[in-house]
């Protein structure tokens, strides 16, 4: 199976402009998720997928492969849709540029499904929440599955609600995606979905299509950044590890 990471990567963003190229440790954000990704041997090709000159030239100066892609997306998976119109694979894992302590281990569980079941269109991961902060907090989808953990919803707000027990532990959505191209041509072609539209979480497209999403339970501890706050904590974190 010839499978493709790419790492959408845009500049604008409404409560971090500019955070793939926000400095850790003297590199840009982008360059620590693209080093990381690059580990996971599945991957055939690695590239960050950009509407922008500066993180274009920032990927040129650190040797990380990258394609330019139209500024009119919506969203970072229309960005890997033109990606795959470019650069034919089996799978594309997407795996997000605000990440750079993602786990290759991780990655792999995204991959592993459709070695499993060929007939899967999309996986995506989730991790038990630890931090109760993170339970209330609306930045971090929170994930819904069945028994077979198949998503059912995914929401900012804390759910399901503990009304009949506090055994319970809640899920949030770890961003990286396996997406067979069948799947990425109907998100690509269908406008935003009712749900996906008030929640503004992406993968709920699928789900109110009918799809079928494989979740992966990971334990991990990535950190992605949508805050400031969020990239003190990485940058407390890496200085630790090293």
């Amino acid at each position: 199976m010839k499978i493709l990471a790419v790492i959408p990567a845009r500049y604008k963003s409404s409560r971090f402009p500019g955070k793939p190229l926000a400095d850790i440790c003297g590199k840009p954000m982008i360059y620590w998720v693209y080093n990381q990704v690059k580990k996971v041997d599945d991957f055939f090709d690695v590239y960050v997928a950009t509407d922008d000159e500066r993180i274009e030239k920032a990927c040129i100066e650190n040797n990380i492969k990258v394609i330019m892609t139209s500024k009119d997306h919506p969203t970072g998976t229309d960005r890997i849709g033109e990606v795959a119109t470019k650069i034919k694979a089996d799978l594309y894992v997407n795996i997000q540029g605000d990440e750079p302590l993602i786990e290759p281990e991780t990655i792999k569980k995204a991959i592993e499904p459709f070695y499993q079941n060929p007939d899967l269109q999309i996986t995506n991961l989730m991790t038990k929440i630890k931090n109760p902060v993170d339970a209330i907090n609306y930045t971090i989808p929170k994930v819904i599955t069945n028994k077979d953990n198949i998503g059912i919803y995914l929401t900012r707000s804390l759910a399901p609600y503990p009304k009949g027990s506090i055994d319970y532990n809640f899920y949030k959505q770890v961003c990286v995606y396996g997406f067979k191209p069948e799947a990425l041509k109907y998100y690509c072609e269908n406008d935003r979905a009712k749900i996906e539209s008030i929640e503004d979480i992406e993968i709920l497209r699928f789900i109110e299509a009918g799809y079928k999403v494989q979740y992966v339970e990971v334990d991990s501890d990535t950190v992605a950044v949508d805050t400031e706050n969020d990239l003190n904590r990485v940058i407390s974190i890496m200085q630790n590890k090293k």
